[in-house]
C-alpha cells in the first residue's frame, strides 16, 4: 500500500518525561530519587523555611499518653518562639508523637512540617501539617536527608527502632563531621533513654569516647528542653551557606 501522509494519526507520541510507565519503572529510579531531593527544596524555599527544628518519636503514642502530651507542649512552645524566625517545626508526619508535634506547631502558628514516608500500614500524614509542607517520600534515605539537611536542632522523644535509627544516624554524621554545625540534640525523658541505651557500657568497652556524650543532653521537662534548644541553636547557616 502506498504511504499517504494525510492518513498519519494526529495524536502525538508520549514524551519521555511524561511517560508514567517509564517514570515508575526500575530503570527510572535515579530520576525519582532526584525528584525527592530537588522538589522539597523548591517548596521549602517558596514558603520561607530556612531552618528546621526536627522531632523524632514513636508512631504508637496515644493522645492520652504522657509522651504525646509532652511532645505537643514542647512543639507548641518552640513553635511560638520559631514562627517569626523562618524556622519550621518538623516531624516524620505520621501518627503518635509525630502527630503531637505537628499539632503543637500548628496550634502555635508556626510552620508545621511533615516529612512523611509511604508505608503499607499508614494511610496518610497527620492532619496538622501546614499546607504545601506535607511531604511524602518513597525512599527512606531521601526522607532522612530532608530531616537533617536544614535542621538546626533535634529533639528525640521516646520511640522504637525508627527513632533509635534516626538518633544514631545523626550522631554518626556529627562524629564523622558530615554535619559540622554544632547542633543541639535533646533526648527527652532521661529515664527512658538511659534504660534503653547503656552509653557507659559502650565507653567501658572502648567503642565510643566519653566525649561523645557531650554531643547531646537529657531533658525531663518541657521548659528544660525548650530553653536548651533556644540557648544553643545557631541560625546563621541558611540556604545561601549550605553546600
Amino acid at each position: 500500500m502506498e504511504y499517504n501522509p494525510k492518513q498519519r494519526r494526529k495524536t502525538r507520541g508520549t514524551k519521555s518525561y511524561d511517560n508514567h510507565t517509564f517514570l515508575h519503572s526500575r530503570e527510572a529510579r535515579n530520576i525519582r530519587v532526584q525528584c525527592e531531593i530537588v522538589e522539597p527544596e523548591l517548596r521549602l524555599k517558596k514558603l520561607g523555611v530556612n531552618h528546621l527544628i526536627t522531632f523524632f518519636g514513636s508512631a504508637r503514642s496515644k493522645p492520652d499518653s504522657e509522651d504525646y502530651r509532652h511532645a505537643y507542649k514542647l512543639a507548641y512552645k518552640l513553635g511560638s518562639w520559631a514562627k517569626t524566625k523562618e524556622v519550621g517545626i518538623s516531624s516524620g508526619g505520621g501518627p503518635g508523637t509525630m502527630e503531637a508535634v505537628n499539632k503543637g506547631a500548628f496550634d502555635s502558628g508556626a510552620k508545621s512540617v511533615g516529612m512523611g514516608i509511604s508505608l503499607p500500614f499508614e494511610q496518610s500524614n497527620n492532619e496538622f501539617i501546614t499546607t504545601d509542607l506535607d511531604f511524602e517520600f518513597h525512599y527512606f534515605f531521601t526522607r532522612k536527608y530532608w530531616c537533617v539537611y536544614l535542621s538546626k536542632a533535634f529533639v528525640l522523644c521516646p520511640g522504637g527502632v525508627g527513632t533509635l535509627d534516626e538518633f544514631f544516624e545523626i550522631i554518626t554524621l556529627i562524629q564523622t563531621q558530615k554535619v559540622k554545625l554544632e547542633v543541639p540534640i535533646v533526648l527527652y525523658d532521661s529515664e527512658f533513654w538511659k534504660s534503653v541505651i547503656n552509653f557507659d557500657a559502650l565507653i567501658d568497652r572502648g567503642t565510643i569516647s566519653a566525649e561523645d556524650l557531650d554531643l547531646f543532653t537529657y531533658a525531663d521537662t518541657v521548659d528544660e528542653a525548650c530553653d536548651y534548644v533556644i540557648q544553643n541553636i545557631n541560625l546563621d547557616r541558611s540556604w545561601s551557606t549550605l553546600k
